[in-house]
């Protein structure tokens, strides 16, 4: 029994040693290499195929500098005011999400945009204890191994926009018929609030909901300094 234990015990070390070598290089390649397609696109394709719909994967991949600063602003201002300051994590979200949740029957999230990030691109779309926590490890790992500006710069090209529409230079040629660069403050906003659902809203022809979501980011937008990336 000693002897199968130590043996047990080696591949659970080679295991991890794997899982961590593998993980860490896989974070690294994509610091410089853009992610081709993400888990939760090929899902929806699937799902758009077993719709009856055509398949589509609408993307069109956009270097930070090339994104209007309003989808910057926008997306800070809506989904993580402490994106620039926080390591990853914003707690005092985390711990009114959880105490939203405890009293409502429809989940709310408190992840960052780094949370979010990593579990498009490292991730397979759905909610359990398992995959949280395999997306505060890769939480971690962009934390430590990309800048802010990296990992703004693959959120907005690779979050759901739409169906089968995914990252900002789609969503505006999809929404508004111009470059990603070429968005107003007003449009980007527009954009970044049906991000909670955006298979269900539309920036062009939003719900009174919407449009206050809208309302409220670009007032967000205004109360924010410089984001310095």
């Amino acid at each position: 029994m000693k002897g199968l234990g130590k043996l047990i015990w080696r591949f659970v070390k080679l295991f991890l040693i794997l899982f961590i070598s593998i993980t860490v290089l896989w974070v690294i390649t994509y610091r410089f290499i853009d992610p081709p397609v993400t888990w939760l696109m090929i899902t929806r394709g699937f799902e758009r195929k077993a719709d009856g719909k055509d398949w589509k994967i609408d993307k069109e991949w956009r270097d930070f500098d090339d994104i209007a600063d309003g989808m910057k602003r926008a997306a800070v201002a809506a989904e993580d005011q402490t994106f620039l300051e926080n390591h990853g994590f914003d707690f005092h979200a985390i711990e009114k999400a959880i105490e939203k949740n405890s009293r409502s029957k429809k989940l709310i999230g408190g992840s960052t945009i780094s949370q979010q990030t990593a579990k498009n691109v490292f991730l397979w779309p759905g909610r359990s204890w398992v995959r949280k926590g395999f997306e505060a490890y890769f939480t971690l790992l962009i934390e430590v191994f990309w800048s802010k500006r990296r990992i703004m710069e693959v959120y907005l090209n690779v979050i759901e926009m739409g169906d089968g529409i995914y990252g900002a230079q789609a969503a505006a040629q999809a929404y508004f018929h111009k470059d990603a660069f070429d968005l107003t403050r007003a449009q980007s906003a527009a954009i970044i609030s049906i991000l909670p659902s955006p298979l269900k809203w539309s920036p062009t022809h939003p719900s009174d909901f919407v449009r206050h979501r809208q309302y409220l980011i670009m007032k967000n937008m205004r109360r924010l300094g410089p984001l310095d990336f």
